[in-house]
């Protein structure tokens, strides 16, 4: 069964962004400080964490019609790649799969009659677009189970860390001047990514960083701080005269 996340980033506006750059520390580089609003640029994302590879596409606004017709489209072919399900599978088996995802739910859209085989889990956010009608019973009729995220918890979306990945690699340190080059530029950077995509997985190689980074610190009593080398310990009258005594014998 494919998992995928979508999200939507942006609005990105025609401003100077700023960021590292490899000009030399002693002549910094200068972004204007003027400059013209020349309207937005916004990106459609839907992410396979899996194997790393992201669609995305460029657009200069986001209503259902254009959301929903580019999701439709990217999703029908991913399904045509995926293997052809059984066709001689109970109904009643077909169900409870698809109920063990609506089990806990205080909020659940009514499921059809019949139902096609889960195929597919696309992870969204709670956008008020996502639950339209049409579009929850376009994804029912495919296979595909809508997994929204808890208000609050769009951090369980990957395809904003994606997302956050391409919008760094594109704009940081640039001054886009239309929203064309917004998009140019975004699109751009996701076909190199694809090109050698990295898999995202939860408690990867960046936890592991992060807990390796927290055991070199060194905890510090009576509050949260922490320190990247010990401190020296100040020793006390009694220490020192056992420590003598330890060196004497």
């Amino acid at each position: 069964m494919a998992t995928w996340c979508t999200d939507q980033a942006g609005p990105f506006q025609t401003v100077p962004y700023p960021g590292r750059s490899w000009a030399k520390q002693e002549r910094p580089p200068r972004q204007p400080h003027e400059y013209v609003r020349n309207g937005t640029a916004k990106l459609l994302t839907l992410f396979h964490p899996s194997d790393g590879c992201v669609r995305v596409k460029g657009v200069t606004c986001c209503p259902n019609t254009v959301l929903h017709g580019w999701l439709k489209e990217q999703l029908t072919a991913i399904l045509d790649s995926l293997p052809t399900p059984a066709v001689d599978t109970p109904q009643e088996v077909i169900r409870a799969a698809w109920e063990t995802w609506f089990a806990d739910l205080s909020v659940r859209a009514p499921l059809p009659t019949t139902l096609p085989p889960v195929r597919m889990l696309l992870v969204l956010d709670n956008l008020k677009g996502h639950h339209t009608p049409d579009f929850v019973l376009w994804l029912f009729t495919h296979g595909i189970v809508p997994l929204y995220t808890p208000l609050g918890g769009s951090w369980l979306n990957m395809a904003e860390s994606v997302q956050r990945i391409i919008k760094r690699r594109a704009l940081e340190n640039q001054h886009p001047e239309t929203p064309d080059e917004i998009m140019t530029w975004l699109e751009a950077v996701a076909r190199g990514w694809n090109a050698q995509p990295t898999p995202f997985v939860w408690g990867g190689k960046r936890a592991a960083r992060r807990i390796r980074s927290r055991q070199r610190r060194h905890a510090l009593g009576g509050s949260g701080a922490c320190t990247h080398r010990p401190l020296r310990r100040h020793c006390t009258v009694l220490e020192q005269w056992h420590r003598s005594c330890q060196m004497t014998h």
